[in-house]
């Protein structure tokens, strides 16, 4: 794997921090070096969210990337922060439903998923965040969907396993779409 710095972004409320964890869990679980630095805005809901996750085999000499590897953007103004400091030949997963403009760069991979229309029709409104998590990991083989499963197993309490079931569910859903 070498080393593969992540930044998922949107708005509060829309799992970006819980993406991000499981991403950093799952590498954990894996044995990998992670870091996992998240940051939002005073509003716990409605504010600007984005959470950094570096996963290597070797030790990590800073939490922060200016050029992350991938990013995964869940709205329009992180779309627009965020979209220019993408590495090249780096990987853009974008939630369509929230994101309209469409990345001319011709040095990035390119996915787009309208993930929060999906998570509605599906009946699962507040799991868009995993759906996007399920086409990561599908666009970019970081994980197979057993790693991130094994991991949303060991952090997801078994008091709640009904959520636990939705989000493989999501996972799942997101792999498999296809544009």
């Amino acid at each position: 794997m070498g080393i593969t710095s992540i930044v998922a972004a949107g708005f509060g409320g829309q799992g970006i921090l819980f993406m991000g964890k499981q991403l950093a869990l799952a590498g954990m679980y894996l044995n990998k070096k992670v870091t996992w630095l998240p940051s939002y805005g005073p509003e716990s809901r409605g504010g600007t969210s984005n959470c950094t996750v570096i996963i290597s085999d070797d030790e990590i000499g800073s939490p922060v990337t200016p050029n992350p590897d991938i990013l995964i953007v869940m709205n329009l103004p992180s779309y627009i922060k965020f979209h220019g400091s993408i590495a090249k030949n780096g990987t853009l997963i974008c939630d369509s439903s929230l994101v309209s403009e469409r990345s001319s760069r011709e040095d990035i991979d390119k996915y787009y998923i309208p993930a929060t229309s999906v998570a509605y029709k599906n009946n699962m409104p507040k799991l868009a965040n995993v759906i996007m998590l399920g086409k990561l990991i599908a666009a970019t083989n970081i994980f197979t969907p057993d790693e991130l499963i094994m991991s949303m197993q060991k952090s997801i309490p078994s008091s709640k396993k009904d959520l636990l079931d939705l989000n493989i569910k999501a996972l799942d859903i997101g792999f498999n779409y296809k544009e």
